[in-house]
């Protein structure tokens, strides 16, 4: 069993007394519906750090879009001024 660290968290008596009853609901206690709200919001930002990462990743490579090169002459070729 992994070491467990007691915290002290401020919240109204009102939404206290409605964590209370969601807890009895589901069979847990206040505690244990807190740490498994703070593992998923660890998990989730780890997600999104790694997904950012890759995202991060894609733009050092271009993407191929097919065609060809233009050079500075068919680049700047203005055929319907002529």
């Amino acid at each position: 069993m992994t070491a467990k660290h007691n915290i002290t968290v401020a919240i109204e008596p009102g939404l206290l007394k409605k964590a209370r009853a969601v807890a009895a609901r589901r069979g847990r206690s206040v505690s244990a519906l807190l740490a498994d709200e703070l593992r998923e919001l660890v998990a989730d930002d780890a997600g999104y750090a790694l997904a950012r990462k890759r995202a991060f990743a894609l733009f050092a490579t271009p993407l191929s879009l097919g065609g060809m090169p233009l050079n500075r002459e068919a680049l700047h070729e203005r055929t319907r001024l002529r």
